[in-house]
């Protein structure tokens, strides 16, 4: 498990230094570990990191001086799985002056974005205690990690399952 390094807060533009983090995480485990499967995961800003770390081009609009170079299409093979929750929409990105996100191909086919009923971040519903009731629902989380594993079984790589000992999100 990789915590990456950024300052997840309601200031959205922060999250530039999470996809760099999290992209140099990625290229440094393909590198040096290249029997490694790994899964990315991460809820609401940390789901939209993730997502732009998968993204095969830089957004329209974002300057590519101030932001990390799309990873090369190869690192992909060292991606298990992705799993996002609460994935943040068009509608909440453009409320948020950021651009949209965009998984790239080569990660789409393993990639769960999964989304509870009425988020307005990631659906058309207005129930902003929605957004926060992922910790909640066991059922949720077991539905991504069921994902993630079930990817990881098919790499031939053994799998070990190690609970965190903290809540979601903590």
């Amino acid at each position: 498990m990789y915590p990456v390094r950024y300052p997840a807060s309601d200031e959205w533009a922060t999250g530039v230094d999470g996809v760099r983090d999290a992209g140099a995480h990625v290229v440094s485990r393909a590198t040096n570990c290249p029997n490694t499967k790994m899964v990315l995961g991460g809820y609401s800003q940390g789901a939209a990191v993730m997502g732009f770390v998968t993204s095969p081009t830089i957004p329209d609009g974002v300057d590519p001086a101030t932001v990390p170079k799309p990873l090369q299409p190869d690192v992909a093979d060292h991606v298990a799985a992705v799993v996002l929750f609460g994935t943040p929409n068009v509608r909440a990105m453009s409320f948020l002056n950021q651009p949209p996100l965009t998984i790239g191909p080569e990660y789409l086919p393993k990639t769960l974005q999964l989304c509870v009923p009425e988020d307005p971040v990631c659906s058309d519903g207005m129930n902003f205690a929605a957004h926060n009731s992922y910790a909640d629902d066991g059922s949720i989380v077991s539905q991504g990690a069921d994902f993630a594993a079930s990817h990881l079984a098919t790499t031939g790589v053994p799998v070990s399952v190690v609970a965190p000992q903290h809540g979601f999100g903590s």
